[in-house]
């Protein structure tokens, strides 16, 4: 039925939206989970961990654990230890985030001066104050490190700034390119999402809703992917970038149709 391994699915926009589950989202990712493909979600939202989502998505009606979760912030960890380890953190992000980020093994710093690596991230009470305390770190010879790079995120009320707008106004301001940016489609990532499912990229379905993460993250990696049109991304999108989903879905709920072959060629 099917030649895939794993899927790999992305959450916000293509399972859930806001705080509801998605229509047809927890038909699809069953009708995956029958076809025996190791299933891992796949997100670039750091504000919960996995244990999070998972009881989060449990709530919904989409029973799972937290191992089937792979977040932005765990790939940041990850990050900073094999980079940064033992160097001195300056957040500028909410404090959900530098809770996800606390396992890091680094030392996090409030003075701007001290600090040997600002990492940024999602941060809704982000303010003048923040922007002058990461500008003053890298000005005075700081990294930057970002958790992920969407500019915006859907909520129940509509779009908001998300980790992307953050990372880029500190950037900006201190005239400086991250050292790096994690989540989708970053290769550590990638990485990490392998290692979790036990299988190479080209055995993978990564499903999502945007194009510049989801999408450019699978085609990098060499995985087929499908788009999904419940998030950010829209048909008249496809028309206006060179990254080239698999397969284009209207939504998760269609998913069997790539398992069987006859979904419609996103080319």
């Amino acid at each position: 039925m099917t030649g895939f391994d794993a899927a790999l699915i992305d959450l916000d926009g293509t399972v859930v939206h806001g705080g509801s589950l998605l229509a047809g989202a927890g038909a699809g990712v069953e009708a995956l989970r029958e076809a025996g493909l190791e299933v891992l979600f796949l997100t670039n939202n750091p504000t919960r961990s996995p244990a999070g989502w998972a009881d989060h998505l449990s709530e919904l009606g989409l029973p799972g654990d937290a191992d089937e979760v792979l977040t932005s912030a765990e790939a940041t960890v990850r990050y900073l230890d094999a980079h940064h380890a033992g160097a001195r953190a300056l957040p500028v992000a909410g404090p959900a985030v530098v809770e996800q980020l606390e396992t890091a093994d680094v030392t996090f710093v409030e003075d701007p001066t001290a600090a040997e690596v600002v990492v940024a991230g999602y941060h809704a009470g982000f303010d003048d104050e923040e922007m002058t305390r990461g500008l003053r770190a890298l000005l005075d010879g700081a990294t930057l490190v970002g958790t992920n790079r969407d500019r915006w995120v859907p909520t129940d009320a509509g779009p908001i700034p998300g980790s992307g707008a953050v990372i880029n106004a500190v950037a900006g301001a201190a005239e400086v390119d991250p050292e790096a940016v994690l989540g989708k489609p970053s290769q550590e990532t990638v990485d990490l999402a392998m290692d979790r499912v036990g299988a190479a990229p080209g055995d993978c379905l990564l499903v999502g809703d945007r194009l510049d993460t989801d999408i450019a993250m699978g085609e990098r990696a060499g995985a087929t992917t499908a788009l999904v049109l419940t998030g950010a991304a829209t048909g008249s999108d496809l028309e206006q970038t060179d990254v080239r989903p698999d397969y284009v879905l209207e939504s998760l709920a269609e998913v069997e149709r790539v398992l069987d072959g006859d979904a419609v060629d996103g080319a």
